[in-house]
């Protein structure tokens, strides 16, 4: 991916938002200077320093640039705007063009990342810069050498197959943190001043890549902040988090307080913060942070780092360092030996490459995406798209699955629950006006209007709209937030419903303050709203909201008696004729859980996958759903309680949790951190916002949908085309598929090739010649190789699919230790028979010694993988599936019949005795038995197999 410049924020020497060092504000954070980093990643020492000193993120506790933005923002909003203006060394006129100018040379663009991309050689470089290329790369100019060129031009192909396909992947990934400049781009108008001798204010239109801290921005409905501000005045302002904190609901901001620390950040009123938007009202605002010092930048300046080592590959790494201490040693004993008796040191070169080639697992670049290319197409079919190749091996590794609540467990979207007056009994009354509100409200319709007519109508009521006639209608706006109608009905005079009314409905808070009386239904009359009225309808509120359940309120005004309208029948001054109204009670709404929700998670479960609840919603919201999808709720937490938190602690709590609520996108990566490194677990993360991007980049499997935001899809491994977690449940049984053929080749390569080399050093030491020449040994590596291709369609035991499918390094020296030597043993066996029962010792029975190896050492490695590829016993509790079956009996049917071809007169192969192929009967039924015996004792000690 690209590298990010990331500057020290807030050192002494380079301080943020001061022109010149100014002691009062470096007094308001902590550690005020960091060591730069010095040594590119892709230097030798860059190198050097992330294989030995890579250090992991636990996510207990933030970084150190978090903490200086924290502290700065919280001092900022303790603080007076007069001193406000002195940390940041400006006016209440503004800066001038020329200090705005020095100030954008010394802290650069404002911009919350810069990525710079690496050259196209830096990629090549790193996808060269693997042990597996490497030793093909050599293997194949020692063939070349050698004038081997059919065996050093596959050897090339294979690595330029591998680094092409890493290229591309690194190249297409290295694009995705630039989405984070869609959220940023756009005119922001700025106070500044102009003047030499009597300065002027003046407002201009600058780009926000052109904003220094200490401007003095003003916004008004629908900019964004292009840094974090400290308010200075404003006018009901609402502004929209949505973008960092993931919940819909704006929030409202003023520049009259002052805050304390005890207040969550994202929740401080006199600080707004970089991305987020204007919803409704006016002001202006001290700027006090831009670009890379930011809490946006802040946030998403980690995208890219914390992904996890990936554990696959880190064992392939250490393979690949163990056979190349293999080859060094075992292939220089074979060409000193087999010098030693031939004095021809060309073939006993061509005869050590030969050894190295075989030694070599060649197919398993192309084994290994093969059987993940195969679980891309099976998802492909589950309506999946599959960004990166590695995710479905993963994903058969994964034991946790973090969500998010809205549109994943629940329908995203609102059903009307009930109507009830203050008393929480069900009125009818509420309905019905609710319903004309909804159904009359012409300005804009919004989800709650549907749930509202649906319900009505579903239901059967009959209020018959076409009585009533709309008058006028005041809208919607995010200062009143709530919405009013005037209505007159046409019924019968003597109707208690007739005349003139006006509607309202909205926000409890918003509703309950422009009401003057309420309607007792239990007394059938209008009474003064009194405090006590309003605290039981407060404490009734609160206790629906406990249930997970919205609510907003209904009141009407009789208008008979205060007519007023203009000459176009609209109202004057909305604010004073939305007054002296009557409550009449609540409308509660819920968000249903998914049908398939509820079986998904019960089926990831029983796979040992277990799912936590990630949202920024509330919690009671989180919990009902979550109980009704079968999620404990035992164990719950807020994101503001688990910033209270020390390091331990904190680990503990997320352990524990299964519904963390209120979280903010930081404290969503910390979570999956905290799982990753102190409950090593393999993590999995749904999302769709932007909010969730540092989570889906840190987790090991990041999983988004189509309906997602960019940025999200751009960090995302997996895209699902449907908020459907029964796609993931298929996921999980693919990924599990593709580790379990992974693991068998992986680990039948090994014993094959470990075994077949070990034969042939045993064999130059006992006959002091060749038991293959070059030729024979690389026809017989080819065929094996080839009959291998089949292992991504082979099927796996359901004991491979129940559980997590994690493996490491520390697996395979015992792996090898209890099966290679079994392999060894039939090889010797096969010696000694050939050399006592035939007698084939002499040079002048170098061909039929040849020609017995060549077939024993193929069908040894062909056969190999029925018996490591299932815990039971092979052709017998279980068959490979047919693909495997035919690839057997066809690379076994052409090794047997070669000797007997014009191509074995070729080879210098020659005809050999039916009582050989008896001999070979007996020996791969002892083969198999002995294996079979030595598996289940593997199994008795180790609890598992591959």
């Amino acid at each position: 991916m690209g590298r990010t410049k990331l500057s020290t924020i807030f050192s002494v020497n380079n301080h943020p938002v001061l022109p010149h060092s100014n002691p009062i504000s470096e007094n308001l954070v902590e550690n005020p200077s960091a060591q730069k980093n010095r040594f590119s990643p892709y230097s030798l020492f860059g190198l050097l320093r992330n294989l030995f000193f890579a250090k992991k993120d636990d996510g207990g506790s933030r970084t150190e640039e978090e903490e200086r933005v924290y502290n700065w923002l919280y001092n900022l909003a303790q603080s007076e705007k007069d001193l406000v203006f002195e940390y940041v060394r400006s006016t209440e006129r503004g800066l001038s063009f020329k200090e705005a100018e020095r100030r954008l040379r010394e802290n650069g663009p404002n911009v919350p990342i810069e990525y710079f991309f690496p050259k196209w050689w830096h990629l090549i470089w790193n996808a060269l810069f693997h042990p597996f290329n490497i030793i093909l790369i050599v293997l194949s100019v020692l063939s070349f050498i050698a004038s081997d060129n059919p065996n050093g031009s596959i050897m090339l192909t294979l690595v330029f197959i591998s680094v092409s396909l890493r290229f591309y992947q690194e190249y297409s990934s290295s694009k995705a943190a630039m989405r984070l400049s869609e959220h940023v781009r756009c005119p922001i108008k700025v106070q500044r001043c102009a003047g030499r001798v009597v300065q002027t204010e003046l407002v201009v239109q600058v780009d926000h890549r052109d904003i220094v801290p200490g401007d003095i921005v003003i916004f008004e409905p629908g900019d964004l902040f292009p840094g974090d501000i400290r308010l200075l005045s404003s006018k009901h302002l609402v502004v929209s988090q949505s973008s960092l904190t993931g919940e819909s609901w704006a929030t409202d901001k003023t520049a009259d307080i002052r805050e304390d620390r005890s207040t969550p950040l994202l929740e401080l009123k006199n600080i707004c913060f970089m991305g987020t938007s204007v919803v409704s009202g006016n002001g202006t605002g001290l700027v006090v942070s831009t670009g890379s010092k930011t809490y946006m930048s802040t946030m998403f300046s980690t995208i890219g780092k914390k992904k996890p080592p990936d554990e696959f590959e880190m064992s392939l790494r250490w393979i690949f360092y163990l056979l190349v201490a293999i080859i060094l040693v075992v292939v220089t004993i074979i060409v000193v030996t087999d010098y030693s008796t031939s004095l021809d040191l060309s073939r006993s070169i061509l005869f050590g490459i030969s050894v190295a080639s075989a030694l070599t697992p060649q197919m398993l670049p192309l084994i290994i995406n093969a059987c993940l290319a195969k679980g891309a197409l099976a998802m492909a079919k589950d309506r999946c798209i599959v960004k990166s190749l590695t995710a479905i091996r993963h994903m058969g590794s994964m034991d946790i699955l973090c969500i998010d609540k809205t549109g994943t467990l629940t329908m995203n979207r609102a059903i009307m629950v009930n109507h009830v007056d203050c008393q929480g009994l069900s009125q009818e009354k509420v309905l019905r006006f609710a319903f004309l509100n909804s159904y009359f409200k012409t300005d804009q319709k919004y989800p709650l209007d549907d749930a509202i007519l649906a319900y009505v109508f579903t239901e059967g009521y009959r209020f018959h709209p076409s009585k009533w006639t709309k008058i006028d209608e005041i809208p919607f706006d995010f200062i009143r937030r709530r919405v009013s109608v005037i209505l007159e009905t046409h019924a019968d005079a003597k109707d208690s419903l007739s005349g003139r009314f006006m509607v309202t409905k909205g926000a409890l808070e918003e509703v309950m303050r422009v009401c003057s009386y309420i309607e007792s239904f239990d007394k059938n009359e209008i009474s003064i709203f009194s405090s006590d009225h309003h605290q039981r309808i407060f404490n009734l509120a609160e206790e629906l909201s406990n249930e997970g359940l919205r609510v907003i309120a209904v009141a009407i005004k009789n208008l008979e008696m205060q007519r007023r309208e203009t000459g176009k029948g609209s109202m004057e001054n909305d604010e004073n004729f939305e007054k002296g109204m009557v409550f009449l009670g609540l409308i509660t709404f819920f968000d249903p859980p998914k049908d398939s929700a509820e079986q998904a998670l019960w089926r990831l479960a029983e796979k040992g996958v277990k799912a936590k609840v990630l949202t920024g919603d509330s919690l009671a919201l989180a919990m009902r759903v979550c109980r009704e999808v079968g999620i404990r709720t035992t164990h719950v937490i807020t994101g503001p309680e688990l910033e209270q938190m020390d390091q331990e602690n904190f680990h503990e709590t997320v352990k524990r949790a299964t519904v963390l609520a209120r979280l903010t996108p930081t404290q969503k990566l910390r979570v999956v951190q905290s799982l990753q490194t102190n409950g090593d677990h393999v993590v999995g993360f749904l999302g769709d916002g932007i909010n969730d991007s540092l989570a889906l980049d840190a987790a090991n499997v990041s999983i988004s949908v189509d309906s997602g935001v960019a940025i999200a899809k751009d960090m995302a491994d997996i895209i699902l085309l449907e908020k459907d977690l029964n796609v993931l449940v298929a996921g999980v049984e693919h990924g599990r598929l593709t580790y379990g053929n992974t693991m068998k080749y992986i680990k039948m390569s090994i014993i094959a090739n470990l075994g077949s080399v070990l034969s042939l050093l045993i064999a130059i030491l006992f006959l002091k010649y060749e038991p293959l020449t070059s030729r024979q040994l690389l026809t017989q590596n080819f065929l094996y190789s080839v009959g291998q291709i089949a292992i991504p369609w082979d099927k796996v035991g359901e004991e491979s699919v129940k559980q997590p499918q994690r493996w490491s390094e520390r697996d395979l020296p015992m792996f090898i230790l209890w099966n290679g030597p079994i392999c060894t043993f039939c090889d010797v066996a096969t010696l000694l028979f050939i050399c006592f029962y035939y007698k084939a010792t002499s040079d002048l029975d170098i061909k039929f010694f040849h020609s017995a190896w060549f077939i024993e050492g193929l069908l040894m490695q062909t056969l190999i993988f029925h018996l490591i590829r299932t815990e039971k016993i092979p052709f017998i509790q279980d068959i490979a599936s047919w693909p495997v079956l035919c690839s057997t009996l066809l690379i076994s049917a052409i090794g047997i019949t070669l000797p007997f071809s014009p191509i074995g007169k070729v080879m210098e192969f020659t005809v050999l005795p039916l009582t050989y192929f008896g001999f070979l009967v007996v020996l791969f039924l002892v083969y198999f038995t002995i294996g079979q015996l030595v598996k289940r004792l593997y199994i008795l000690v180790y609890k598992r197999w591959l």
